[in-house]
């Protein structure tokens, strides 16, 4: 029996079960209430509360100036909207960088303020102490490999990652020594497919790819990418599964029309 058809509470450990009956994990971001009640009724293992709000809700052209306490205030809405799906919460820019005690705080006061399951942050061998921290503190960590958007500024370019093999090598070292520091699962980011395959053949932990082949444990995409909300970028991993952008500008202008040309509203539409 699948996960999704037992109708249980999806929880880190159900995700390395899946991972072990080879069971791939259906992942997609959310960033409020309603959406998170569609998402979760239709059957999503997990509703990441990414800080890709920045850019899709916010408007921010990269996600660094999200603050921890705009993560939380999406991630209470995110978690009141949600009967089974795991809700895992992202620790924005230099909330964890600067020193692992600084980096349990933060993930803390997530935690305990947004009801979620556990957080995820960016970095390899880099992050260890801080994802040790808080692992050790017993908050679920994942991590996040690859393309690493809080880091765009350093890598100057949102190019595919890990192509060269002195970088594939380095990342697959990573996701072991992200595996050793405790991380429940790792997000692969934009790197080559092949090389997907083989961290996921490396670690234990399942890996949930974003632009990084079917070879991965699960999936992951942002769902205003996915529905065809968002038209500012559409990245060649993306397949949109709907152009809801397109059904809500069409209903607005008939909303539009029938105010103006006084259809609306008819008289079984007042009291």
């Amino acid at each position: 029996m699948s996960i999704h058809q037992a109708g249980r509470r999806v929880t880190t450990q159900v995700i390395r079960d899946m991972k072990a009956s080879q069971e791939k994990i259906a992942m997609l971001t959310a960033y409020d209430y309603t959406m998170a009640r569609l998402l979760d009724a239709a059957g999503t293992d997990i509703l990441l509360v990414g800080d890709s709000v920045g850019n899709v809700f916010s408007g921010f052209e990269t996600t660094l100036p999200v603050t921890v306490e705009q993560m939380i205030y999406h991630a209470q809405a995110v978690v009141r909207g949600t009967e089974r799906a795991l809700v895992i919460v992202d620790m924005p820019f230099l909330s964890y960088q600067v020193n692992p005690e600084e980096a349990l705080k933060n993930a803390g006061k997530i935690m305990k303020e947004s009801g979620a399951g556990a957080v995820k942050l960016e970095g390899g061998a880099e992050m260890v102490p801080a994802i040790r921290k808080i692992t050790d503190a017993g908050v679920p960590v994942m991590g996040h490999l690859g393309l690493t958007p809080q880091s765009i500024h350093q890598f100057g370019t949102y190019k595919v990652r890990a192509r060269e093999e002195l970088e594939a090598v380095r990342l697959v070292q990573d996701a072991k020594k992200l595996e050793e520091a405790g991380c429940f699962a790792i997000v692969l980011e934009k790197i080559p497919a092949q090389v997907a395959e083989k961290v996921t053949a490396s670690v234990s932990v399942p890996t949930i790819g974003i632009g990084a082949g079917a070879g991965c444990d699960g999936q992951v995409l942002v769902s205003y990418d996915m529905l065809g909300l968002f038209n500012e970028f559409r990245p060649r991993f993306v397949r949109r599964y709907a152009e809801l952008g397109d059904t809500v500008l069409d209903a607005v202008k008939t909303y539009v029309t029938d105010v103006r040309q006084k259809n609306f509203p008819s008289k079984e539409e007042s009291y």
